[in-house]
């Protein structure tokens, strides 16, 4: 258990965030339901006030707060990807319902929450032994929204596209 866990701030939504979130990724899970035992500012006598939800064997709260705020590129969550099926499935899934793509492999959820979908060998291509490939998959990886290992490979290898 980590002494440090980010919380999560929404406005009725943190359950549903959470039970996304959890369908996610393996070692996820809800852990407990904290709901409101008096009416107050972030709800009403036993309406969900946290969840405390493991994803990817990281511990989060999500804190229905009573008001919306929106979150911000400033603060985001990496998520590293064996491969190409599983950047496009979490790309996908994050999209779904009113997400936004955005460049080098952000995308925005429909809460709001930014996520980077990043492949495990990106640091290969942007810091490998060669200087000019590395650019050459940075100036590629600028021009991409979802990251597409198979062209970030080519771009470092100095090979054109299929």
């Amino acid at each position: 258990m980590s002494k440090i866990s980010p919380c999560l701030w929404f406005n009725g939504e943190a359950e549903e965030a959470a039970k996304f979130y959890v369908s996610l990724l393996p070692d996820s899970r809800i852990n407990h339901i904290q709901r409101n035992p008096i009416d107050g500012p972030a709800g009403k006598a036993g309406e969900v006030l946290v969840v405390d939800f493991t994803l990817a064997g990281q511990e989060y709260m999500a804190l229905n707060g009573g008001m919306r705020f929106e979150f911000t590129h400033a603060i985001s969550f990496k998520i590293d990807c064996a491969d190409q099926a599983e950047v496009d499935r979490l790309w996908d899934a994050l999209l779904s319902d009113g997400g936004s793509t955005h460049q080098c492999g952000w995308v925005r959820d429909r809460y709001g929450v930014s996520w980077q979908i990043v492949p495990s060998v990106l640091p290969e291509f942007l810091g490998g032994s060669d200087a000019a490939g590395a650019q050459r998959a940075m100036q590629a990886m600028l021009g991409m929204n979802k990251l597409d290992i198979a062209e970030l490979r080519r771009a470092y290898e100095g090979k054109s596209a299929a």
